[in-house]
């Protein structure tokens, strides 16, 4: 199957802003762009009862597909743009969409420079499903603002930095290949931010709480220069810059993602769980970050 970036339409403002972010990445990694339409078909009953005719929301949503793939390739004329449009629930067809793709870029209403994201139920399940990377993009982000203000004059613009978050004791090598190649790609420095908190031993030790601490956070900071070493001889070129702080992973990641241009999350895959399972920190991050998110499964 032909790589490509996928992005899901539902006609609204943050489904466009989606895929315009889509069609950047889609440019830097030199793939085309495959947009999405998930139209479902109303119940027989309701179908009845409301006059509906499903050849009629069919067409509407290849309307919707057809206007925003028309925007795209108005602006970008370089890149090969296709458009699906897939009958059935979108946060059961989506991911299967986009299980070979390289990426699939979803829109989240904003609620301003503060609050961040507004995930909804939709989103979610896709994020807690899908084995291929998603990236989060709030409405009126088009990848515009992911640049410094003072670009090179004459060369590639320079963007903001990318974020991952990062356990040590556990990490996804798939989230941090991710983060590395997205860097890499940009031109950009990666901040990598690793939490942690004093073992509970040390409310006993009062005395030597400071020494402790002092200890404990040289060890922390060096348990993740360790784990980075591998990635930095595989990318040499890529600025890394290491945060390793004690208290909540989210708040953390959330206070980098206001200079970021993409954080970069990793979600655990359950085999066997009921439910939407994405974990603390990656909702956290969804729902409050103020750049795109991108949550990566891994093992």
């Amino acid at each position: 199957m032909t790589r490509t970036i996928v992005a899901a339409i539902d006609g609204s403002p943050a489904s466009r802003s989606a895929a315009g972010w889509a069609a950047r990445e889609a440019e830097l990694r030199g793939l085309p762009l495959t947009l999405v339409k998930a139209w479902e078909p109303l119940p027989d009953r309701l179908a009845a009862a409301t006059g509906s005719d499903p050849a009629t929301l069919e067409h509407w949503s290849g309307r919707v597909l057809r206007a925003v793939a028309e925007e795209i390739t108005g602006r970008r004329p370089g890149l090969e743009v296709t458009e699906r449009l897939i009958a059935g629930r979108p946060a059961e067809v989506l991911p299967e969409a986009a299980a070979e793709a390289e990426l699939l870029v979803l829109g989240s209403r904003g609620l301003g420079r503060i609050g961040g994201f507004l995930v909804g139920s939709v989103g979610q399940s896709v994020v807690a499903s899908s084995r291929t990377p998603v990236v989060l993009v709030r409405a009126g982000e088009t990848g515009a603002d992911e640049f410094l203000p003072a670009a090179p004059a004459g060369g590639r613009p320079a963007f903001r930095p990318v974020v991952l978050g990062i356990d040590t004791d556990r990490p996804g090598e798939a989230v941090t290949a991710f983060a590395f190649e997205e860097a890499a790609r940009r031109g950009a420095p990666l901040h990598v931010v690793q939490s942690w908190a004093l073992p509970p031993y040390t409310v006993h030790a009062v005395a030597a709480a400071v020494d402790l601490y002092e200890q404990y956070t040289r060890e922390m900071a060096a348990l993740l220069t360790e784990t980075l070493a591998p990635w930095r001889e595989k990318f040499p070129a890529v600025e890394v810059v290491e945060v390793s702080r004690t208290g909540g992973a989210a708040d953390h990641l959330l206070d980098a993602s206001a200079e970021a241009s993409l954080v970069v999350v990793g979600r655990r895959i359950r085999r066997g769980a009921l439910g939407v399972h994405i974990g603390p920190v990656a909702h956290a991050v969804l729902h409050h970050a103020i750049a795109p998110v991108a949550v990566v499964a891994h093992e």
